[in-house]
């Protein structure tokens, strides 16, 4: 159905478009000789393609909406799962020092260092 909707509504852009583009920039439609009445008259064509362009216009513009519409209440997404990045496994937790050499070790690495020498930008 959406295909569909969406096809009819290219093929009428298609026909606004050239609609559009055959009319005279001042309104005189295609401005092709033929008899003063009529429907393939000068006047006749302009009032042709006018009428043509808003019927077009008003169906495009339906046609947009119906589209947001159904495109908005489509109930079946979906997503393709097989590039989904399995979970890592968290790294197993240190045992807690138990021993005094161990907290002694842990507490001489904590110490700061006593100047600047250390940082090397700071010399």
């Amino acid at each position: 159905m959406f295909t569909f909707i969406l096809v009819v509504h290219a093929v009428v852009a298609a026909f606004l478009v050239g609609v559009i583009l055959m009319q005279r920039s001042e309104g005189g439609g295609l401005g092709t000789g033929g008899s003063p009445s009529g429907l393939m008259s000068a006047r006749g064509a302009a009032d042709f393609l006018t009428r043509a362009t808003s019927v077009l216009a008003t169906v495009f513009v339906g046609l947009s909406i119906l589209l947001a519409v159904l495109a908005s209440t489509r109930q079946a997404v979906t997503i393709d799962p097989t590039l989904a990045r399995k979970p890592v496994a968290a790294p197993a937790a240190a045992p807690p020092a138990n021993d005094a050499a161990t907290a002694a070790a842990l507490a001489a690495n904590a110490t700061a260092p006593a100047n600047n020498s250390a940082v090397p930008l700071a010399q």
